[in-house]
């Protein structure tokens, strides 16, 4: 346990001056916040915080509360910390005096404070990696919100939560969906927007009040993180109705420490995101040192699947979009998803089970997940994990019919479209074997060029539809006498024994190599 000068020595004298020493038998409890017209609730040996005291006056009543109530002793900024008549308040009260220096942020003191009494050193990356830096955030969430006095969630510029404080006092549905879903739920970020919340966001600096709404979603004060004019995330605090500007301030002025530690939490999650993709990377190729990264990687001996998943062009950045989705898709979906990028397309490694971070609960957040383009996504076969370079084989070739529209959905699983693998793989080696050039179809195919017919296209829907004219009709969406009398044609421009099944598959064979071709 620290008294109160071992306390600001350890804290260090950038950002804390001892006016008034205390009594040194005084042990440091914790850490509490006074604001004016408030009653202070602090216990003995606590640490008060005078956030909005700049009066004279209210900073020696302060003084005088805190000493009935046993505290150790009152932090305040200038004037009110170097002002004498307070420094002589305290004097006689037997309360401790210190100056908390100009432009020290509130939280930032908060959480040093209770480091140093927890014996913790902050501010330097640790053996533990990302993990330790998630923690300091909560951490952090936890001062903002003494610092505010409300519940505080801190989130990434995609709304996705990146760390909550544990005190939730006042709180509403919303705040409780985005704590467990991780991330703003689409109908409260939407009325969040039609307010012109994100706009404010994206241009200021400062806090930013939304009031109530109907829906019973509570009040919340707002203000961005940025660093160097980049967006980093929001902070969100749920408070019961319009806050004092001290307040509002003070809440604003957390915004450069969170930054701080945002990018020092996004620069170690690098570090490890790079790392762990270079293991899936290996696992995913097969090649040299696939088990030793499976190891590494704490691969489950089951079967998985592999998940290639591409950001269709929109014209942004691809390489943000894709960043973007990688962090959420990592982001606790059960098991977090072992995630690498090859190229343009993001790998996802997936255990094929209904729970715990397996396939089908990775396909419900993507099919939920708001994003503009949505992404196309592949889906090799279950294998076990010697085997993953086939199931991820398997994901590319699903990727390419996606990506050249062979396939009108947006997610392709190998079970259910494999017939579709087989005709592009029949067609692919057709083309290069030059079996168009062969039979009656370069005849057709210039009549269909010179005359603008369109027999090709009746012969593969009668080859489609053999015998039936109004579905192959349908299809063509021509009457079917239209389609019996193009038929008649065809017969009339070449010789061809439709009866032969040979003929039929040979003929069929080709058009599908053609009109595979036309969308590579």
């Amino acid at each position: 346990m620290l008294d109160v000068g071992a306390l600001v020595e350890r804290v260090g004298p950038t950002l804390l001056r001892t006016v008034i020493a205390g009594e040194p038998s005084v042990c440091v409890g914790d850490v509490v916040i006074a604001e004016p017209d408030e009653p202070v609730t602090a216990a003995e040996g606590d640490l008060v915080l005078g956030v909005a005291i700049g009066e004279r006056q209210d900073a020696v009543a302060l003084v005088q509360r805190c000493s009935e109530l046993g505290a150790a002793a009152v932090l305040l900024k200038p004037p009110a910390g170097t002002d004498e008549v307070v420094a002589e308040a305290a004097k006689t009260a037997g309360v401790g005096l210190v100056e908390v220096r100009t432009g020290t942020a509130w939280a930032q003191l908060v959480w040093l404070i209770r480091a140093a009494m927890a014996g913790t050193g902050v501010g330097q990356p640790s053996e533990r990696g990302a993990d330790v830096g998630v923690a300091d955030l909560f951490r952090l969430a936890d001062a903002v919100a003494d610092v505010v006095d409300a519940p505080v969630t801190i989130e990434d510029a995609h709304s996705q939560l990146l760390a909550h404080s544990a005190r939730q006092d006042l709180t509403d549905p919303a705040r409780i969906s985005t704590i467990m879903g991780r991330r703003q739920p689409d109908d409260v970020l939407a009325k969040f927007r039609s307010r012109g919340t994100f706009r404010q966001l994206s241009k200021g600096n400062s806090a930013i009040f939304v009031p109530a709404q109907q829906d019973g979603t509570l009040p919340r004060l707002v203000v961005p993180i940025r660093m160097g004019g980049e967006l980093l995330g929001s902070m969100w605090a749920v408070v019961p109705g319009p806050v004092s500007d001290e307040r509002s301030s003070a809440f604003a002025d957390t915004a450069p420490l969170v930054a701080l530690q945002l990018l020092r939490w996004r620069a170690v999650a690098d570090v490890a995101r790079r790392r762990s993709a270079e293991q899936v990377r290996l696992l995913v190729d097969g090649g040299e040192g696939w088990r030793a990264a499976a190891n590494e990687l704490a691969v489950p001996n089951e079967e998985h699947r592999v998940i290639a998943i591409e950001v269709p062009d929109s014209g942004e950045p691809a390489e943000g979009q894709r960043l973007a989705l990688w962090e959420w898709i990592t982001r606790g979906i059960g098991r977090r998803p072992l995630v690498t990028e090859i190229g343009t397309v993001l790998y996802a490694l997936v255990p094929d089970r209904a729970r715990g971070g397996g396939w089908p609960e990775l396909r419900e957040a993507l099919m939920s997940h708001e994003a503009t383009p949505q992404p196309l996504i592949a889906v090799g076969t279950a294998v076990g994990v010697a085997d993953v370079p086939r199931s991820r084989a398997q994901a590319d070739e699903l990727i390419g019919l996606l990506r050249a529209g062979h396939l009108q959905q947006r997610v392709a699983v190998y079970e259910d479209v494999w017939h579709l693998l087989a005709l592009s793989r029949m067609a692919g080696a057709a083309t290069d074997a030059g079996v168009g050039a062969l039979g009656p179809l370069p005849r057709l195919r210039e009549h269909d060029r010179a005359q603008g017919t369109d027999y090709l296209a009746t012969l593969h829907a009668w080859l489609r539809h053999p015998g039936d004219p109004r579905r192959a009709g349908r299809e063509l969406r021509v009457h079917p006498n239209t389609f019996r009398y193009r038929m008649k044609r065809i017969g009339q421009l070449v010789e061809i024994d439709l009866d032969d099944p040979d003929v039929r598959s040979a003929l069929l064979m080709q058009l599908l190599a053609e009109q595979w071709a036309q969308h590579a």
